[in-house]
């Protein structure tokens, strides 16, 4: 029992550190796009252009690094969390817990998305036109994929605290 509180108290930790490091993703996606704006304002006065490659680099630093923290986080949860469920909990918590780990499938897809849009801004191979609007759009989806994240770890926090409780409460 002293494992499975460890482990969830771990996992409660891990939902902290996960979500500071979207906050911190969504704040630069939204850098990205303001030194864009920035640096369209500038070339109407001076020639030459600033350079975004310093900031893209850091989007895609920090997409990787949540990428990797969650895929670590998500598989701990589909395997050692789980089976602390499925053992520890009642049926309904165990329950509970397994629908959510199906949002996990949505959540990766919406990272690789995201990967794919820093890719495409960072090629160099977009007009103009297109690069505005890619990296209009993958904004809004970081901010989006951020909330349901978000979201998703509300839940899972709720679940994790109840099996905490009956845990401890049983101990």
């Amino acid at each position: 029992m002293k494992t499975a509180l460890a482990l969830i108290e771990e996992v409660i930790e891990e939902h902290k550190t996960i979500l500071q490091r979207l906050e911190t993703l969504d704040q630069v996606a939204n850098d990205v796009e303001a030194l864009r704006s920035f640096e369209d304002a500038l070339v109407a006065f001076m020639p030459g252009r600033l350079d975004q490659k310093r900031g893209l680099d850091r989007l895609e630093d920090l997409v990787n690094s949540v990428d990797q923290g969650l895929q670590a986080h998500f598989d701990r949860e589909e395997t050692a969390v789980l089976a602390t469920f499925e053992e520890q909990g009642d049926r309904e918590l165990a329950s509970a817990f397994h629908s959510l780990l199906v949002e996990h499938k949505d959540l990766r897809n919406r990272l690789a998305l995201t990967k794919s849009h820093v890719s495409q801004l960072i090629s160099g191979k977009l007009s103009r036109h297109n690069w505005e609007a890619t990296a209009y759009d993958m904004r809004t989806y970081i901010s989006h994929t951020r909330k349901l994240l978000e979201a998703h770890a509300q839940v899972e926090q709720e679940l994790l605290l109840a099996l905490r409780r009956r845990l401890t409460a049983e101990g």
